[in-house]
This record gives C-alpha cells, sequence and structure tokens, in this order.
C-alpha cells in the first residue's frame, strides 16, 4: 500500500499503476486486488484508481516512520520541503526508491515561474525507480540522472528535444505533459527513406554504438498538451511501447510510418490534435490496440472508407478518390482537411466525438470490427444513427450525445446494451424517432426528461407521440374521435400554440390533452368527480374499444398534498387512469406522461383498445382518475366505440401489432393476477424489483399487500 500510495503522486489509471509497479518487482495483481476486497482502493469511472485520503495518510504515515527525523534514509519521498531539503544537500545514496518534487499545473500557472535544480543532486540516488520533477528547471548533465529509473514524470520540461546523454533503458513510463518540446526522437514520412532506416538499425549494438535512443523497456508515453509537438517518429526504437497518449498537442501534423513497429501497442489517444495531416496508413496492421480516441481530430468532410486490402478504415475524400494500399498519405492542404486514418480490426472501444462528421461521412459497413463493443459520436452533426452502426456484431454502448441535428435512431444492433442521446433538452435539438427491432435485448436508454420529449417521438412497439396535425384521419375515425370540432380546429394549426397538441400512444392507449372546459358532446354517459361505474351494453357490433374523457381545473398546491399514515405524499406527477372490471376481477392502471403544465382548465381524451376478451356485454366497469399535484378532475365519461364493419382495412392495424399493449402480453407489468400498472417512466430497470413502499399511495389502494411491482421490460426503457 504504501508503494502505491506513493505513486498516486504520478498517475491514478489503473492500467498505468499496474505497469509501473509491476517494473518495480511489485505484484499488483494480487496486491491491488487485496487493497479493493478490504475496501482500501477503489476504481472508479475511466478506470481511475481511488485511495480513501485517511487510507492515503496511513501509508504515508508508517514510511514516514522508517526516519521521522531523516527524510533521506526513507523508502519515499512525496512532501515538496523533504524532497527539497534532500535534493539540495544531496544527501541520498540508495535508500529512496521513490521522490516526488515541484509543483502543479495550478501553481505553476499562479506563480509564472519554474523551480530551479541542479542534475547533480540526483547522482547518488542509484536505487531511484520513480521520479517526478513537474515544472522544475533542470541544469547541468543529465549523465548525472539515476541509471535505474522506471517511471520518469516531468511535466513542463523546458527544452525542446530529449537531451541524448537522458538515461532511459530501463525506463517503463514517460510522462512530459505540457512541455516544450518539438519533436519525439526523428519521423520519417517517406517509405524508402523509412526502410533505408530500419535496415540500418538491423544491428542492435550498431545502432546503439551510433548514440540512437533504443528505448526496449518503454511501455507508456504521455505527451499530451505539448504545444510545440510537431511530428512523432523513431517508433521502432520502442518495440514494447503499449501506450500511446498525444492529447492536445495542437501543433501536431504527422505521426510516422513507423509505428506499425509497434506491435504491443493497445491504446492510442491523439484526442484533439487538430491540426494531423497525416496519419500512417499502416496503422491498421496493428493486431492489439483495443482503444483508440481521436475526438476533436477535425475529421469531418471527409469519408470513412474499409480499404480491401487492408483490415483497416480509411479516411477520403467526399469524391472516394481512393489511393493505392503502399502509398503514404501525403502532405494535404489544411483548408482541405483530408487524412487518411487506419483502425484496426482488434478495437474494443472508439470514440469519435467533436469531429465534425455529417452522416454522410462513414460507410455503409462497419462488420470488420467485429470486436468493437463501445462506440462514442458525440458532438457530431449527423441527423441520423449511421448505417454502419447496425453492422457492428458486437456493439453494447452506443453514445450520440450533444448531436444537435440528430433526428433519428433506428434499428441499432440487438446487441446494445447502453445508448445516450442526451440532449440537454430545447432549444439544443431533439431526436424524433427512435425505432428498435422487435427481439431487441433490454436496454438502457439514456435520453433526458421527457417533459423535454420533441413533437415526434417513437419508440416502436413501446412508444409513439406526434402531433394531432399529423394524425391520419382514418386513425382518428377508428377512434371514434370524428366529432371532435373544437380539437379539429385545433389539428389545422390555425394557433401556434394550439397546433401544439400531441397524440399519445403506448400500451394500446391513445391519449390527448388540450385546452376547454367541457367535454365532448357526444360523451352520453357522464359524472361529476374523478370517476364512473357503468356496464358494457348489448350490441350486435363487434366491440372496439372504450373512450374515456376527463376535464380538469387547476388546483392551489395546499389542496394537493395529502397524508398517509403520517407522511406526506403528493399526487402523481401524471394523470393516472385505473379502469377495473369487477365482473372479470381485472385492473389496469396507466399513468400518462403529462405534456403541458401551464393550462388552467383542460380535457384528458383517452382511448383503450380493449376487445371481447377483456370487456363483454354484462360486465361492470368503474373507471378512475387521479390527477397530478395542481389540478382537479372535475367531470368524467365514457363511450364505446363499435366495429360498424364498414371498413375495408384496418387503420390501426399497425398499433395493434405492437407486444406490450391491452390484449397482447402485459406480463412485464403485471402485479398480481389480472392486475397491471402500466409505466414506463422507470428508467434502467431491467428485472429490478420495487417494494409496495416505492409507489404512491394511489397505488396502495390498488395493490394487494402482498404484492411486488416487477419491471422486466423484454424490449427498452425509456426515461418519464
Amino acid at each position: 500500500m504504501d508503494t502505491y500510495n506513493v505513486h498516486t503522486s504520478f498517475d491514478t489509471d489503473k492500467d498505468v499503476t499496474e505497469t509501473i509497479l509491476e517494473a518495480c518487482d511489485i505484484n499488483t495483481r494480487s496486491g491491488i486486488k487485496n487493497l479493493i476486497d478490504r475496501c482500501l482502493l477503489d476504481i472508479r469511472r475511466n478506470n481511475e484508481l481511488k485511495m480513501h485520503q485517511l487510507v492515503q495518510e496511513m501509508g504515508r504515515f508508517e514510511v514516514h516512520q522508517e526516519s521521522p527525523e531523516k527524510p533521506w534514509k526513507r523508502s519515499l519521498l512525496w512532501f515538496h520541503e523533504e524532497s527539497l531539503i534532500v535534493l539540495k544537500r544531496k544527501m541520498v545514496k540508495g535508500n529512496v526508491k521513490g521522490l516526488a518534487f515541484g509543483m502543479c499545473i495550478h501553481e505553476k500557472e499562479k506563480s509564472g515561474a519554474s523551480i530551479e535544480l541542479k542534475t547533480d543532486a540526483l547522482s547518488n540516488m542509484d536505487s531511484l525507480n520513480l521520479l517526478q520533477l513537474n515544472y522544475v528547471c533542470v541544469n547541468g548533465s543529465y549523465e548525472n540522472f539515476p541509471k535505474e529509473l522506471k517511471s520518469l514524470c516531468m511535466h513542463g520540461f523546458c527544452l525542446k528535444s530529449i537531451p541524448s546523454n537522458l538515461p532511459m533503458e530501463h525506463l517503463v513510463a514517460l510522462d512530459m505533459s505540457y512541455s516544450n518540446i518539438e519533436s519525439f526522437i526523428r519521423c520519417y514520412s517517406d517509405p524508402q527513406q523509412l526502410e533505408k532506416r530500419q535496415n540500418l538499425d538491423l544491428d542492435m549494438d550498431k545502432a546503439c554504438s551510433k548514440g540512437k535512443r533504443f528505448l526496449p523497456s518503454l511501455k507508456i508515453l504521455n505527451l499530451s498538451n505539448c504545444e510545440q509537438l510537431s511530428s512523432l517518429g523513431d517508433f521502432d526504437q520502442l518495440p514494447a511501447l503499449e501506450r500511446l497518449i498525444v492529447r492536445n498537442c495542437v501543433s501536431l501534423v504527422e505521426v510516422c510510418e513507423s509505428v506499425e513497429q509497434c506491435v504491443e501497442l493497445v491504446f492510442i489517444d491523439l484526442s484533439y490534435c487538430n491540426k494531423l495531416q497525416k496519419l500512417p496508413r499502416n496503422i491498421g496492421m496493428l493486431k492489439k490496440v483495443k482503444r483508440m480516441v481521436l475526438d476533436g481530430c477535425n475529421l469531418g468532410g471527409s469519408q470513412i472508407k474499409k480499404n480491401k486490402y487492408m483490415d483497416s478504415l480509411e479516411l477520403c475524400k467526399a469524391n472516394n478518390t481512393r489511393t493505392s494500399s503502399s502509398a503514404f498519405i501525403g502532405d494535404i492542404p489544411r483548408d482541405v482537411k483530408l487524412f487518411a486514418i487506419s483502425l484496426p480490426s482488434s478495437l474494443v472501444i472508439l470514440s469519435l466525438a467533436n469531429n465534425s462528421l455529417s452522416t454522410g461521412s462513414f460507410p455503409m459497413d462497419f462488420s470488420y470490427l467485429s470486436m468493437l463493443k463501445k462506440l462514442n459520436l458525440d458532438g457530431n452533426p449527423i441527423e441520423a444513427m449511421p448505417s454502419c452502426v447496425r453492422t457492428l456484431p458486437r456493439l453494447e454502448k452506443l453514445t450520440m450525445e450533444n448531436c444537435k441535428k440528430l433526428k433519428s435512431v433506428e434499428h441499432p444492433p440487438c446487441t446494445l446494451r447502453d445508448l445516450s442521446l442526451y440532449l440537454g433538452g430545447p432549444p439544443k435539438g431533439s431526436v424524433e424517432k427512435l425505432l428498435f427491432a422487435q427481439d431487441m435485448s433490454p436496454l438502457n436508454l439514456s435520453y433526458g426528461t421527457i417533459l423535454a420529449a420533441p413533437r415526434v417521438y417513437e419508440i416502436e412497439g413501446m412508444f409513439k407521440i406526434q402531433p394531432m396535425v399529423d394524425v391520419d384521419g382514418k386513425v382518428l375515425g377508428s377512434l371514434g374521435w370524428t366529432k371532435l370540432d373544437s380539437l379539429n380546429e385545433r389539428r389545422m394549426g390555425t394557433n401556434s400554440s394550439e397546433s401544439e397538441i400531441q397524440m399519445f400512444y403506448e400500451f394500446g392507449i391513445f391519449s390527448t390533452v388540450y385546452e376547454r372546459d367541457e367535454m365532448p358532446s357526444w360523451f352520453r354517459q357522464r359524472s361529476e368527480g374523478p370517476s364512473i361505474s357503468f356496464t358494457i351494453p348489448s350490441s350486435p357490433n363487434k366491440l372496439r374499444g372504450l373512450n374515456f374523457c376527463s376535464v380538469h381545473t387547476f388546483k392551489s398546491f395546499k389542496e394537493s398534498v395529502l397524508y398517509q399514515d403520517g407522511r406526506r405524499y403528493g399526487t402523481p406527477m401524471t394523470p393516472m387512469i385505473t379502469v377495473s372490471n369487477v365482473t372479470k376481477n381485472q385492473m389496469w392502471i396507466y399513468e400518462r406522461h403529462h405534456d403541458r403544465h401551464d393550462r388552467k382548465r383542460w380535457v384528458l381524451l383517452s382511448h383503450w383498445m380493449f376487445g371481447m376478451n377483456e370487456m363483454e356485454v354484462g360486465d361492470h366497469v368503474t373507471i378512475t382518475v387521479t390527477d397530478r399535484s395542481l389540478s382537479s378532475p372535475k367531470e368524467c365519461g365514457v363511450s364505446i366505440v363499435y366495429d360498424d364493419g364498414e371498413e375495408e382495412e384496418d387503420a390501426l392495424g399497425y398499433y395493434k401489432s405492437w407486444n406490450h399493449i391491452i390484449g397482447g402480453d402485459l406480463s412485464p407489468f403485471q402485479i398480481t393476477t389480472g392486475e397491471y400498472i402500466l409505466n414506463k417512466r422507470p428508467t434502467r430497470l431491467f428485472g429490478i424489483e420495487l417494494e409496495r413502499f416505492d409507489l404512491f399511495p394511489f397505488h396502495h389502494k390498488f395493490i394487494a399487500a402482498d404484492a411486488r411491482y416487477r419491471v422486466y421490460l423484454d424490449d427498452i426503457a425509456m426515461i418519464g
């Protein structure tokens, strides 16, 4: 724990930490696992290791006890003052294994100056493995640096290149973020020149004798935020490299073809290197790369394609211009924004966020990326989910957050488990249509509040919202809504606010809300207050459904608060309609989303597609509506709809084909035999049980004391 404790001053990424500590002959697999099992260490988002501050202080106390009065005799030094004393007095001989000295970037920005240090202050540290010198101006010969360093972190390194005499043969991790370096070794963009270089380096002894920097142990290279860095090269001298991190290098224009020599690479991050003019075509030849981050690289205006000659992707001109597979992509005018990139088929995670990529920038087929599980397309101006996404056979997580032009997501892969479309609500954008296959696996959908839902919104087989002006007249006729004069006027859209009236459909229930203080005249059977009871009359025609209407008025907040068992409750935030067939001992509790909150009086009109299995002649039925907090049901009415036998084609056929509707499969919403709560507002509730006390008190009087509200959505759950 002590060694990990000081390493947190260097890096907190779990994989990086393990790599460095293993180089120091520390068994991290069992060590980190034991710390996690004892709740002393935690792995957080983005693979970040986090140790509680008190536990960290305990570890540091143990190191301090190695020599309370003589810090140079301790194994680890991390306090700036103690490290400064030891370095100035050159008192260290061989005890210290890890040392941190310098400032953080915030301190550097505040002071505007760097700390100065002579290299001979490190000359006696023969056992030093971990060294951090952030924003320290080092003077003198770098030959005095410790020879056995495994990890070197020098943020804000002031020189323009890495000194040739800096001992790096045993380095496993090199972090020179925020530095002034302009190039990392040499870069060969000409394939012939590169081939000559490789032939010269066949004899490693000769290469070393010529002073070339062969770094056989280096696994982690971090050059992020080096604003002067323009090129990366000599990757053939880094045979063990596993992680290449070059974030926010705003002057970087090329990466050398020799990167294909880094056969151990598993992670590449070139995010926000927005001046990149070329990338090596052969990067796609790497077989171990699992994660690639290309966020903010300005790939827009190009088209991603698969080259039939190699297992990779290429960005080509929109006019489909091709180049041979052996040719290197040369210098391209910056305003054209053309360069080729290759993506290894071994990728598991790919991030292309904030690249100005349109829907047309993508190919039709991504199937060769057979291992890809996570794809990030955040912040791109795509209007629809790219077709190639459907061809990813193992995709589990797709994010398209803040894609402000995104209007539809249709039939993503059935393997998908997480879909994030969060837009922050209007006016930032809105998705109008979501379509999922019927055999879609359970999915976590993050969209934002349903109150910010768009005017058109559909999750095929689950939920649909559309403006009343767009609803087919034949559908309205089948619902028995043809005599709605006031609503028909609004359907014409003569008033901008009135044209916002929407039709909701879910569970086999159509519903709409519009401003009015009385229900339609054709509702003959009415009752004052929130409930109505009736008996299904006999008819020569087949029962098609049931229309229910309720009139609501605004009430004060004080009136809306209810108490039960000494606890204070508000009413549900959405109207709740309970239809109970007393004769058949069946009950459906439906909580409808409330799309508007500013009406003083309004009408809720709904159509329930009941059939003969749910409602028969002579059945006694009771319907009760419980409204949201600030309004009260004044009157309700019911009207039964029968099939007149005149229609050759069923206008409601599409809606009847959905699975989870009345008359279909409502088992995921069943609470007890014959009783259902029709509510999809809970999010990410796949196989999760909600106990009775999690429900509103209004549910309690309808649900048996031993009932559990189980939500097993076969398709998806949506935010309500």
